[in-house]
């Protein structure tokens, strides 16, 4: 099988932070990448399901609500995708830092935490949120346009 395109990233030398993972037609997917791979432990479910709620929620009640595609975990528990359509990256960034600036923040009710609305209810934890978020925010807070490409290995060397 042809190997898919975010198993071709160098994960080696992958460092926390936001990158462009692919661009298809008018949609972006970004890499949220807040571990190290393979270097550090990973996210609790916990904490990622419930930055996933928060993320999710917050993003969809923006101005361009209607142009985000979807949020959610990657299966290595390093990061999310965060995918938009016929958004600028300059916007996205500042979106994606107010965003964990929110959670980093958020005291309420998470929302969809019902039996009703949400398949693993029993299975979040607002306080690791909160302090994922704050340590994200510290790695993406100079973060601009010209960061979002992937570190490749002469990035490494230099």
């Amino acid at each position: 099988m042809k190997t898919i395109p975010s198993f071709q990233i160098d994960h080696n030398i992958l460092k926390k932070g936001i990158y462009i993972s692919r661009i298809d037609d008018d949609i972006t997917t970004y890499d949220i990448r807040m571990r190290l791979p393979n270097r550090e432990p990973v996210m609790t479910n916990a904490a990622m399901h419930t930055i996933e709620h928060l993320f999710a929620t917050y993003v969809r009640n923006t101005q361009f609500g209607d142009n985000i595609i979807y949020f959610g975990p990657m299966g290595c528990r390093t990061g999310f995708y965060f995918l938009t359509r016929n958004l600028s990256d300059d916007y996205c960034i500042k979106l994606i830092k107010k965003t964990f600036e929110f959670i980093s923040e958020y005291w309420g009710v998470v929302p969809g935490v019902s039996p009703k609305e949400c398949g693993n209810c029993l299975d979040h934890s607002l306080p690791q949120a909160k302090e994922e978020s704050k340590a994200f925010l510290k790695v993406i807070e100079n973060w601009k346009k010209s960061d979002l490409k992937y570190p490749t290995a002469e990035d490494v060397e230099e």
